[in-house]
């Protein structure tokens, strides 16, 4: 079984590199923001107008999306529209399919996205799959567990210069990191070895977001292994127009807890030393 779910995940690899642009550690434990009570919106509440940067890979671009619109980005929108703290949201997409974390640290270089960032209240960030495929395309006549181990600290090295990228522009900016997701649940749910290392990466995501103020974790395992229907693209990788809306729920959810209660936080501790 195993090799079986390896050969799979090497022709998966071919297929994802088609649509690519050229181009012993321990655990700490998952970081958990405090929310301290709220009192109730005042009647003479302004709505905050918000400033969204999305970057990474072909889930910001939205590959798999019926629409073109940019997978989660315009449910997300609509959803937070809906919020009362919230009067607009603009989103700026920087997703590019087939970015691995190197990409995204040089696209972070460049005076466009570096102006954004700036200028953003939240930067969302999907990336790290892959880096995954490219082990697998890397290694392909020896592929083994134990090889993801070690390549994933490279990844912790890389996703670390990434938020020190975000901060070094926006040290006031929240960065969301969406987790990483099993594409290959659906059709080899009895094999462990994937979900392992799902697992072991989402648990690296967040080590590195506990080193960082402002900074959340967005869990999707869940959307994509316990769902009925069935929630990704012809190319059984990329969400469908469903999992998209599903992925902007789970977004919402923390922003809505977290996320944005920190940001008004924030502001009104600025105002009152400013006052």
């Amino acid at each position: 079984m195993m090799r079986k779910f390896f050969t799979l995940l090497i022709s998966s690899a071919f297929l994802l590199s088609a649509c690519s642009n050229k181009e012993n550690w321990q655990l700490q434990p998952e970081k958990r923001m405090a929310v301290e009570a709220f009192k109730p919106i005042p009647a003479d509440f302004k709505p905050r107008k918000l400033t969204v940067v999305s970057a990474g890979d072909s889930l910001t671009e939205g590959v798999g999306d019926s629409t073109g619109k940019g997978g989660y980005l315009p449910y997300l929108k609509s959803m937070l529209e809906k919020d009362r703290g919230v009067k607009e949201v603009d989103f700026y997409n920087y997703g590019v399919k087939g970015n691995r974390t190197t990409q995204l640290l040089k696209r972070l270089q460049t005076n466009e996205v570096r102006d954004a960032v700036q200028r953003a209240d939240i930067v969302i960030l999907t990336i790290g799959g892959n880096d995954i495929m490219q082990v697998v395309k890397d290694h392909l006549s020896n592929l083994q567990v134990s090889t993801f181990t070690k390549e994933r600290e490279i990844y912790i090295r890389h996703l670390t210069q990434i938020f020190d990228a975000i901060h070094q522009e926006n040290p006031q900016v929240s960065i969301v990191l969406v987790g990483l997701y099993n594409p290959f649940m659906k059709w080899f749910s009895n094999v462990g070895e994937m979900n392992q290392i799902i697992a072991d990466w989402n648990h690296a995501s967040q080590t590195v977001i506990a080193n960082y103020d402002n900074a959340y974790f967005v869990d999707i395992v869940d959307v994509f292994d316990h769902s009925k229907q069935n929630l990704l693209f012809t190319d059984n990788f990329h969400p469908n127009d469903k999992g998209y809306e599903r992925i902007a729920q789970k977004l919402q959810d923390s922003l809505d807890e977290r996320a944005i209660p920190d940001l008004e936080k924030r502001a009104f501790t600025a105002s009152k030393e400013e006052n």
